[in-house]
């Protein structure tokens, strides 16, 4: 199986603390319509699934109809969305009949205050639940969320983990921020460290487990999962074309062999061949003091 994701768009209808892309917004480049169906073509033979990211994906006016001529070329759909579209159900049932099959929706806290403060948008938090209400009850494949882990809402995650599974979301993921565009200029404000967030993240992923979900992390190493390492997204990672609005390249190899990064810690933990490491911006804001070797996997 191998994934091609595609970025349309790096503008945003949040400007999120934390966001990676941080000013590439400013850019005026975006994909074009025919010029993804010509990439979903040439990919065709390759790829089994594809990822319309961004940006915010949703804002392009072709996404409908490009989300139909993929589903025609075989193509399992996901959507990549901050979910605010989808709260209108027009939108939200347009996109059910072209066929998309995952939706993946962030979602940074379980008030308004808190999710609203991190998107700087007043209401965006309404909008992205109702979203996510619209879209289980079409009844999708799949409908999961993501939230960014950050200084201002790790002691949230249990309480997000527990209004998720009341929502009826099957599937949800922490994600520590990658530390590049705004989270790196905020990087005071929004980066907390790990060994800080951990047990607020066992908890919100005990939450899941106990209610039959399917909770997730990423970018957290083993060596603070212990006795929680399914739960590492790593492990299912699926191989990645990542086509960016100027670049396009195998996203897997440069995760593993660029983005992320291993300290002297690792060289003697028994997960080392197996995992990936923290994002190297991490080690380089705050050291490797926290990463202790592991020794045995449960």
């Amino acid at each position: 199986m191998k994934r091609v994701d595609i970025k349309l768009t790096f503008q945003c209808n949040n400007r999120c603390l934390f966001c990676v892309q941080g000013s590439k917004r400013n850019g005026a480049f975006e994909k074009t319509s025919g010029q993804i169906k010509g990439l979903l073509k040439k990919m065709s033979g390759s790829h089994q699934e594809v990822i319309f990211s961004g940006g915010e994906a949703t804002l392009m006016p072709y996404i409908v109809d490009c989300v139909r001529y993929a589903k025609q070329l075989g193509y399992t759909v996901q959507i990549q969305s901050n979910g605010r579209l989808f709260c209108y159900s027009d939108f939200c049932q347009q996109m059910g009949a072209a066929g998309v099959d995952v939706v993946s929706v962030s979602v940074h806290g379980h008030t308004s205050e808190l999710h609203d403060a991190l998107t700087r948008v007043p209401g965006s938090f309404e909008q992205t639940m109702n979203g996510i209400r619209n879209l289980l009850a079409l009844r999708l494949p799949s409908v999961v969320t993501n939230t960014v882990i950050t200084s201002l809402n790790y002691r949230d995650l249990p309480a997000l983990a527990q209004m998720l599974i009341g929502e009826g979301v099957r599937q949800y993921q922490f994600a520590f921020p990658h530390i590049l565009g705004f989270a790196y200029e905020n990087r005071g404000l929004v980066v907390p460290r790990k060994t800080d967030v951990m047990p607020f993240v066992i908890k919100g992923l005990q939450i899941g487990l106990r209610n039959n979900a399917f909770p997730k992390t990423e970018a957290i190493p083993y060596c603070f999962l212990k006795g929680y390492e399914a739960c590492c997204s790593e492990n299912y990672s699926i191989e990645t074309t990542a086509v960016d609005l100027q670049f396009a390249g195998d996203f897997t190899r440069w995760r593993k062999e660029e983005g992320k990064a291993k300290g002297l810690p690792c060289a003697s933990c028994s997960c080392d061949s197996i995992c990936e490491g923290p994002w190297r911006e991490y080690p380089a804001l705050y050291g490797w003091d926290e990463f202790k070797p592991v020794h045995h996997v449960r």
